[in-house]
Parts: structure tokens; C-alpha cells; sequence
């Protein structure tokens, strides 16, 4: 049997991966975000895991307004990296696991939902921008990667999240190899990007919601969009993908590692846990 052995909460941004391209990892606005990541990769060294499960958003890279799917998985062999407009990044492309992949997109639906399933998915820096800080970019580590639309509405509610998380651990725990599982939930944390509210951020909310995040999650799956937006500014509703990483988790974790920054127009934050 499959199991999940740890889940991390990441935000993601295409500045990380611009920083990171650059060797910026030293500069006084960069350092604590990149030293922040360093406990977590090593700790992912030492369990050692099989599979990365990553939930996250696209940013009109494989999907556009015209026909915007609320969820999305890859199963694929392999993810290509998506130009975003400016270059492909010197990174190889992320293998993937069919098989894992497509047992997912079966459960899924035998769960009533309904992924848009694709065997050819590109991924940008909604993966591409903090997995470098984590891992090798050999990508020795297959990945799964599971869409959401928090961009365009409607979209889905946080209780749907939470209820994916649900459903991604009955996934994991009826495959029947042994295969060790990190899931990944990313997004966020608060921004604005658009607009008078331009450059918001809520650094109290931010750490509120890791606090919650772990020890007292399932209200945050209550909380309506609306809430999520007016807290901490309309992108900052990428938060709700968190909620799956920590409902796949179960009832009770164990804090390995937090950070959290806000040099710039976005609060970083970093969450690693353990069952």
C-alpha cells in the first residue's frame, strides 16, 4: 500500500525562479526565503520519498480563459516546462508516473470528482519556481501534478479542497505498491497583483493561517472565497490549495520545519509536515 509520508505548503511565484536562476541565493532581500527551504530539503534526504503529488495553479500557460478546467491532472511520462514568455529556464523537463497518475484519475472520479485528465501537461512556475530549492533538478523524484483553477471564476469552494485532500489519501491508501508520497499543497500566500489594492499583503494572516494550517485546519475549509480575498488580497485565494495537502495529511501532524518572509509583494511562506 501507498502512503503518504509527508505534506508541504509552499508558495510559489515566478521571482523565486528568477532569483534562484540568477544565483541570487545570498542577497540580503533573498537569503532568508532560500535558507528557509534548507531544513525541508533535508529533511525530504532523509525520508526519502518516491513521488511528489503536487497541487497547484496554472497561470495561462496550459490553460487559458477560453476553456479553464477547475481541476487538471497530469499522468503523463513526462511534464514539460512551460514558457512562460521570456525563455525556457536551464531546467530538464519533470518525469512523471503514469501509473500512479492514472490510478489517482480513477479514484478521483469514483469519488465524484471530475478532473480534466492529461497526458501531455506543461508545468511553470506554480511547481518550477521553489521545487529547486527542494530537491535536485535531476528530478529523481517522479511528480503528479493536480491543477486547480483559482483564476478564473467560479471557482472552487476551500471545503472542495479540503474534500480533495480527502479524496488524494483514499487515493494513495488503495494503490496497491508500496510507493512513499509527499504532497504538496502551493499558492499564495497573500498578494494582489492587480488593481487600487495593488501590493497587499497580510503578514498577520498569513502566519495565522499556518497556524491554523496545522493544528486546527478543517474551519479554513469553511471560510468562504470571499474571505480569502478580502483577508489577503485576490491571488491570495491560492491559499485554499494548502487545505488539500493538509486534509490528505489526517487528523494529526508533526510540525518538521516553518518559514516565512515578505521582502517584496508577496508573503513567502513555507510549511513541512509530518504524519
Amino acid at each position: 500500500m501507498a502512503t503518504i509520508i509527508g505534506g508541504i505548503g509552499s508558495s510559489h511565484a515566478p521571482t523565486i525562479g528568477v532569483a534562484y536562476d540568477r544565483g541570487q541565493q545570498n542577497d540580503p532581500a533573498w537569503a532568508p526565503l532560500f535558507a528557509g527551504y534548507e531544513p525541508a530539503r533535508q529533511w525530504l534526504d532523509e525520508i526519502k520519498p518516491d513521488l511528489f503529488l503536487i497541487v497547484y495553479n496554472d497561470h495561462a500557460n496550459s490553460f487559458f480563459f477560453d476553456r479553464w478546467p477547475t481541476f487538471a491532472l497530469g499522468v503523463g511520462p513526462v511534464h514539460k516546462q512551460a514558457d512562460e514568455g521570456w525563455g525556457k529556464r536551464p531546467l530538464a523537463d519533470l518525469p512523471g508516473d503514469p501509473e500512479f497518475g492514472w490510478h489517482l484519475a480513477r479514484s478521483l472520479v469514483e469519488q465524484e470528482f471530475d478532473p480534466t485528465i492529461c497526458q501531455d501537461m506543461s508545468v511553470d512556475h506554480g511547481v518550477l519556481s521553489f521545487l529547486p530549492l527542494l530537491t535536485d533538478t535531476d528530478w529523481k523524484i517522479p511528480v503528479v501534478p493536480l491543477a486547480v483553477n483559482v483564476i478564473q471564476h467560479p471557482m472552487p469552494s476551500a471545503k472542495r479542497l479540503w474534500k480533495l485532500g480527502v479524496a488524494i489519501r483514499r487515493a494513495v491508501e488503495s494503490f496497491p505498491a508500496d510507493k512513499r508520497i509527499v504532497v504538496f499543497g502551493t499558492g499564495g500566500l497573500t498578494h494582489q497583483l492587480h488593481g487600487t489594492r495593488f501590493g497587499q499583503k497580510n503578514e498577520a494572516w498569513d502566519n495565522e493561517f499556518m497556524d491554523r494550517l496545522e493544528t486546527d485546519p478543517e474551519p479554513l475549509a469553511d471560510m468562504p472565497l470571499r474571505e480569502y480575498m478580502e483577508r489577503g488580497g485576490t491571488e491570495g485565494v491560492e491559499m485554499i490549495m494548502w487545505l488539500a495537502m493538509r486534509a490528505a495529511m489526517g487528523p494529526t501532524v508533526k510540525r518538521i520545519h516553518r518559514n516565512y518572509t515578505a521582502p517584496f509583494t508577496t508573503g513567502y511562506g513555507l510549511l513541512a509536515l509530518a504524519n
